[in-house]
């Protein structure tokens, strides 16, 4: 079954433009059902303060590649922040430090996100994502000015 694909910005600045990912229409972001789901959990809680420290600092000073590991394969640009939680992953497409897809994640309770169908459904579609934006900014159809993607604000992806 084919998805389509909305962008949704979160923060603009100066620094940098965060953006997120809807599905199919809905009007919350994969970042903010993150959000929901995390913000009242007990257990995570530590962790999830930890990285909306780390979303607060990246928005401060952009999407510094020292905020991130890779996550993904060597052609892509999926990532997770990079903070000392053990447990907890927010998964993101780091396009360069002015511009981040902030996506979804969840618990990590495996040694690798390949182990877990949950994180590993976020990070194909956030893989299969990065590669239609690839493809729209070589024919032309978005293209990307310092901290700001133009046209895509009412573009629709089919994942």
């Amino acid at each position: 079954m084919s998805k389509t694909v909305k962008v949704k910005t979160i923060e603009q600045n100066d620094n940098v433009s965060l953006y997120s990912i809807c599905f199919n229409g809905d009007e919350e972001s994969e970042f903010e059902k993150f959000l929901s789901e995390f913000r009242n959990n007990a257990k995570l809680n530590e962790e999830y303060r930890r990285i909306l420290v780390a979303i607060n600092h990246i928005v401060e000073k952009g999407a510094l590649e020292r905020f991130f590991r890779p996550e993904g394969k060597m052609k892509d640009n999926v990532c997770a922040l990079s903070i000392d939680t053990h447990r907890l992953r927010l998964y993101c497409l780091r396009i360069s430090n002015q511009i981040l897809f902030v996506g979804n994640g969840g618990e990590k309770n495996s040694r690798t996100y390949q182990e877990n169908d949950l994180l590993k459904g976020y990070v194909i579609d956030l893989q299969k994502f990065d590669e239609l934006l690839k493809k729209a900014q070589k024919t032309g159809e978005i293209s990307i000015e310092k901290n700001i993607i133009v046209g895509i604000e009412n573009k629709i992806f089919e994942l």
